[in-house]
């Protein structure tokens, strides 16, 4: 079976001059269908030819040992039709050969972002399905009209309905006509019978326009990016939330988040957000995704990890960033970012520590600060997703305490997805206690309150960014490490939640709702922090840049 590969490629260009010798992403255009089309001969007999009018497009692909047909004027005008072109570069492929083939393959040198594995796949349902001619295409249904032969714009559909419920709607891309030898004439490429092969829309693009050349440059620019996170009641949610939020910004890059079956509150919120991800029973399972994905970055969110664990992960990857890594694995790692430290034990030259490295939530650099009330009317009580040490329960209590002695103030309980106490914390009116279960949008009650209740994580953050003073009470001895939820931050630090006596919770929350003076000193020294530039540096740490 011997298949010729042609690629046109003129010298002219009216939309894009001389686009088939520019450099896209540090390559001429040309070779990436020239590559592609080169990478067939490892598995079948192929030739690949390049038919062009052009001399140093010529040069360029002669550099790469492919075979060059010279075509004449005749074939070389604008409105000349691609049928001609690759009939004249079969005959005197043949004849240059000395050969017949089998089968012939147009590949347009406008298809930088063709996959070489889904030509290959093309070729073999090709060549298994019997078909004359295969034709590489996008469905892209939508609704559309047309003219009728008057002239009167009519509709292209018999129902109105969702795009995913339309039929399909196959456009011809530039990635490639696969057809057998003898359907291929001056005037077709086309033979009886025929089929499709349908490619994604990130390999359809063809360049026909600035606009196609920016989004295929962005494509080319795609990064393999995989997450390894946890989300288990007694680590909380926020790895599952900060990855989620990172996913989101990393747009236009190839995600895939992986936890472990033992994430039960992570997976039930992986499935919620739509992303592609994987659940792994141990480290081989995982190691096994690595090989089969080959991500250019690996993100590891799962607190400490040991040198063998990243060093395993280092044989599929160039690039790796850990969250809160303070095991031995993070001196391995090309980044460690630690916002809520800012001592790592190991003082590696490789650690960004701090809030200058805190990657806020997108809501929170939308929502507005709400106004300073000289009077506290809302208090907010909130101790992350989980909350293991069950504080949400303690302050439960309290604020019931409190209600008979600030009457006028409300009391509103944020608890999350990994709760494991909602049947017993509910909303009590008749004391001003209401009670929100994973609230989608938190900053909307963070806007509303004059102060808050909170433990010693990442919503310390979130906290700061929507100026609302604070009282801290940490979850354990890890967390309460984190040192920014201190005064010179704009928080009144209690320590370790479960040993911190009721007593002194209610006589801080008193004093801070009778003087307004601290509160808002407290939120002035929030209000100084600049979170969106923290979110870029996380950014650019990931990528590299």
């Amino acid at each position: 079976m011997k298949l010729l590969v042609v690629i046109p490629a003129r010298g002219g260009s009216k939309r894009i001059p001389r686009k088939n010798v520019r450099l896209m992403c540090g390559l001429p255009l040309v070779l990436y269908s020239v590559y592609n089309a080169a990478s067939l001969s490892g598995e079948y007999d192929c030739d690949v030819v390049v038919s062009t009018d052009d001399e140093e497009l010529e040069y360029i692909v002669q550099n790469e040992c492919t075979m060059v047909i010279r075509r004449g004027e005749e074939l070389s005008g604008d409105e000349v039709t691609l049928d001609p072109v690759i009939y004249d570069a079969l005959i005197k492929a043949e004849e240059a050969k000395g050969c017949k083939y089998d089968v012939v393959i147009t590949m347009q040198a406008t298809s930088p972002t063709l996959k070489r594995e889904t030509l290959s796949a093309a070729v073999r349902f090709f060549l298994e399905g019997g078909f004359d001619t295969v034709i590489s295409v996008v469905n892209k249904p939508h609704l559309s009209w047309k003219k009728d032969e008057e002239g009167n714009i009519v509709k292209n559909y018999d129902e109105r309905l969702n795009s995913q419920l339309l039929p399909a709607n196959f456009l011809e891309t530039g990635g490639f006509v696969i057809s057998g030898r003898d359907s291929v004439t001056e005037r077709s490429r086309i033979g009886e019978k025929i089929s499709v092969f349908e490619v994604s829309p990130a390999e359809a693009v063809d360049i026909d326009s600035d606009d196609d050349w920016i989004a295929a440059e962005a494509i080319l620019k795609r990064r393999k990016i995989l997450f390894r996170l946890v989300g288990q009641r007694v680590l909380g949610t926020g790895h599952i939330y900060r990855c989620l939020s990172l996913a989101a910004r990393l747009i236009g890059n190839e995600v895939l988040l992986v936890t472990d079956e033992a994430s039960d509150i992570g997976i039930e919120k992986l499935r919620e957000s739509n992303f592609p991800f994987e659940i792994v029973k141990d480290e081989g399972a995982f190691e096994e995704i690595l090989k089969r994905f080959r991500p250019d970055v690996v993100v590891n969110d799962v607190l400490n990890t040991s040198r063998e664990f990243v060093r395993m992960e280092r044989k599929y990857t160039s690039r790796i960033v850990n969250f809160e890594d303070e095991g031995e694995g993070a001196a391995e790692a090309d980044a460690v970012i630690n916002a809520l430290y800012e001592h790592h034990i190991n003082k590696l030259s490789n650690v960004y520590e701090g809030p200058d490295y805190y990657f806020i939530r997108d809501e929170f650099l939308i929502e507005q600060p709400g106004e300073f009330s000289e009077k506290c009317r809302n208090v907010l009580i909130l101790f992350g997703g989980s909350d293991p040490s069950d504080l949400t329960g303690r302050l439960y209590e309290i604020c019931q305490v409190l209600h008979d002695k600030k009457k006028e103030a409300a009391f509103h309980f944020l608890t999350g997805i990994g709760y494991a106490h909602k049947d017993k914390i509910v909303s009590i009116p008749s004391k001003n206690i209401f009670v929100h279960h994973d609230a989608k949008r938190v900053s909307r009650y963070m806007k509303e309150a004059d102060l808050a209740i909170t433990s010693q994580g990442r919503t310390i953050y979130e906290l700061a960014s929507m100026g609302v003073p604070a009282i801290v009470l940490a979850q354990n001895e890890r967390e309460a490490e984190h040192v920014f939820a201190g005064i010179r931050n704009g928080f009144i630090n209690l320590g370790i939640g479960s040993r911190t006596d009721a007593i002194t919770i209610i006589q801080t929350i008193q004093w801070l709702m009778n003087t307004p003076n601290v509160r808002r000193e407290m939120r002035n020294i929030e209000l100084t922090k600049e979170f969106a530039r923290g979110q870029k540096r996380v950014i650019d740490l990931i990528l590299g840049d």
